[in-house]
């Protein structure tokens, strides 16, 4: 009888707790208070497949609802991991599915891409794929879409879960852990989480920016090239 009364009371508290929520984070919260710890892996395997559901609040959540006492944070880690591998499994088959001469063929219809970008892309990735892989659990949106080249290259699935795990722990770890420490402070985390994505797409748009722009100056000076060319003869 005492067991269930101070259940009842943990999960009284939770809720009151997120009450005050909104959006992502209340939704989070209502899948971790029905499903409990797979609640969590539940969200972050949804998140890893829609990268637009943000990690950085999902995770500190989770180790917020760890320090109301619904279930522990070894439970947290196990499942919110378990949850990472699945949605990269998840991505993996989809870039396996996809293969290198669709990738290719895809490629050769897109504007400013050439199919050599993906043959360099290839070579790269044989040489740098594990270390892609692993750090790139790490990094905003990298998180999700590593995955997919990954999977067009056939990986050895043994080496892409090992280190797709290693790679998840450590990031899950760091933002449940400091959710759980935070208590209903949580939050405090969001804004340095915030502040090193903007810093990752920032890095991203210039060098996408720079690309765009040697590719267009490239192009269009060998359409030049080749037409003068062909009135010259």
């Amino acid at each position: 009888m005492t067991y269930w009364i101070l259940s009842f009371a943990l999960f009284a508290q939770t809720s009151d707790a997120s009450e005050d929520l909104t959006g992502i984070a209340k939704w989070a919260v209502d899948i971790m208070e029905r499903l409990g710890a797979p609640g969590a892996g539940l969200a972050i395997a949804l998140e890893n497949i829609f990268p637009p559901l943000p990690s950085e609040i999902i995770l500190p959540l989770a180790g917020f609802t760890v320090s109301q006492g619904t279930f522990s944070l070894a439970e947290a880690l196990f499942w919110t991991t378990l949850g990472s591998v699945s949605g990269a499994m998840a991505l993996y088959a989809i870039g396996a599915a996809l293969g290198i001469e669709r990738t290719k063929a895809i490629a050769h219809r897109l504007p400013l891409v050439h199919v050599s970008d993906i043959e360099k892309t290839e070579a790269w990735f044989h040489r740098h794929g594990a270390k892609a892989v692993f750090f790139g659990r790490m990094l905003p949106v990298f998180r999700s879409l590593i995955s997919i080249p990954a999977g067009i290259e056939r990986m050895p699935i043994p080496q892409f879960l090992l280190l797709t795990t290693i790679g998840s722990l450590i990031w899950n770890s760091i933002f449940v852990v400091a959710g759980y420490q935070l208590g209903e402070n949580w939050d405090h985390v969001e804004p340095y989480a915030n502040a090193f994505q903007y810093l990752v797409l920032a890095a991203v748009a210039l060098v996408v920016g720079v690309f765009v722009i040697k590719r267009f100056k490239s192009d269009v000076l060998d359409k030049r090239m080749t037409e003068s060319q062909g009135s010259g003869r």
